[in-house]
């Protein structure tokens, strides 16, 4: 190809359906663009091809998919079929209308630490602090953006250079490897084991209190258990223990239940309020897990306790953001209701669904979607189990259903499945499902919106 046949590029912005980018876009983005598909013409033509596509309308066919892609939202809503309800890959808990409203309506100007009564700078917990205490029981409150950084937090304002006995079968790592030992170097204090992988008894902890003990921590085991010949010490009587000697009981809680899931048919998870109840004098939890709200870590209990963290200079590295506020005091709101908590909280409500009804949405759908892959696989109505996710009840599974798709083909069946599954991936509003048994199956559990749904699956193509 000679290279001077190649246009110039004004000759190519000045294409109507260039301009037309342009006024979608933005000049900056699409002049980029030309000049960055221009270079690869010429880079194949000293390279001794001989690249067609050289011409202006050729051209800005490919430059519209290049910048449509620069513009492309990277984080987008998905249908999570995966039967995992608080999916961490996925965000978690998905938020209710009310928080969503809330965070709309603090995205511009709001009183995140301004009070507006007197005029002067306020205090960001303010919005969230009292009904975390009238939820939990708690004397004060603070939150910063993750269940980790409370940890993190209270660890290094309260115990930096100090002794903080934990027991060896509670030394947890959770995904994305956070290492609760790695933690605690981190926040400068030093890590005393206590008894042993499988069993810690009350002595133990008795004698690994000191005059450098600064707490003693107790970390819920969320993702996983310990079964046979086991033991620990029970939250009440280890907090006496640590009450006689002056020594504060940390409970890292993780999941974070305000209320008490066995009263909607769900296994017990220990709620904050019973750990009060226990004797703790802190509690830390998530936001994002089993109370249903937005991403945050809640550090609760003493009010002394509390305001030395506040204190911290790494409290204002981890606060949330005014948005996340919102949303945290909208979702606290609706346990303030608890007779239509079910219907108003997303993740409470999808982890109560009717076994009946999610069947019926799952026979609902078989159809479109087995039409879309008539002659590739067959799409069947299969009972299926479901979990909590992030932790919460690791063997506990939530009886469902969902429909489980088969490639027709007996051999490479691996690789069709794959290439299903990545088709779904790339559908306008993704579709993830798990792969199992050599069949993609979706858990229906999460599949609220059946109509949003099959629209979808009208626009999904058998793979190649």
């Amino acid at each position: 190809m000679d290279l001077r046949h190649l246009p110039s590029v004004d000759a190519v912005a000045g294409q109507a359906d260039a301009q037309a980018l342009i006024a979608q876009f933005g000049r900056q983005a699409v002049i980029e663009a030309i000049r960055a598909d221009l270079a690869d013409l010429r880079a194949g033509a000293k390279n001794g091809g001989a690249p067609d596509g050289a011409s202006g309308a050729r051209i800005v066919q490919r430059i519209a998919v290049r910048v449509a892609g620069q513009f492309a939202l990277g984080l987008k809503p998905v249908f999570n079929l995966t039967g995992t309800v608080l999916h961490t890959n996925l965000g978690r808990a998905p938020l209710p209308a009310e928080a969503i409203a809330a965070m709309t309506a603090a995205a511009g100007a709001a009183n995140l630490e301004y009070d507006l009564e007197s005029g002067k700078r306020g205090e960001r917990d303010d919005h969230v602090e009292d009904l975390l205490k009238r939820l939990t029981g708690a004397e004060a409150a603070t939150v910063v953006n993750n269940n980790a950084a409370a940890v993190l937090l209270v660890l290094n304002a309260l115990a930096n250079k100090r002794e903080v006995p934990v027991s060896r079968g509670e030394l947890i790592e959770i995904g994305g490897s956070f290492r609760l030992p790695d933690i605690m170097a981190r926040a400068g204090c030093r890590l005393v084991e206590v008894g042993t992988t499988n069993r810690t008894h009350l002595a133990d902890f008795e004698n690994a209190i000191g005059p450098k003990t600064a707490l003693v921590m107790k970390a819920h085991a969320s993702n996983f258990v310990v079964r046979g010949f086991t033991a620990a010490v029970a939250e009440d009587r280890l907090a006496q223990a640590c009450h006689a000697r002056g020594v504060p009981f940390v409970i890292d809680l993780g999941a974070g239940s305000l209320i008490d899931l066995s009263a909607h048919g769900l296994p017990h998870e220990p709620t904050v309020r019973e750990a009060f109840a226990h004797g703790a004098d802190l509690v830390t939890f998530s936001g994002d897990k089993l109370l249903g709200g937005p991403q945050a870590g809640i550090i609760a209990g003493r009010a002394d306790l509390v305001a030395k963290v506040r204190r911290s200079p790494l409290k204002r590295a981890l606060r949330i953001d005014k948005v996340t506020m919102a949303a945290l005091a909208a979702v606290l709101r609706l346990y303030l209701d608890p007779d239509r908590l079910r219907e108003r909280l997303p993740a409470l409500r999808l982890l109560t669904r009717n076994l009946a009804d999610i069947r019926a949405g799952a026979q609902r759908l078989r159809a479109p979607l087995a039409q879309r892959l008539a002659g590739w696989a067959e799409v069947s109505v299969v009972d299926c189990a479901s979990e909590i996710g992030s932790g919460s009840q690791p063997l506990q599974s939530l009886p469902s259903a969902g429909l489980a798709i088969v490639p027709v083909v007996a051999r490479g069946r691996g690789g069709a499945l794959n290439r299903l599954a990545r088709s779904m991936r790339a559908l306008p509003v993704p579709v993830i499902g798990r792969i199992e048994d050599d069949r993609l199956v979706l858990d229906m559990r999460c599949a609220e919106d059946e109509a949003a749904l099959a629209a979808q699956f009208a626009q999904l193509a058998p793979p190649a």
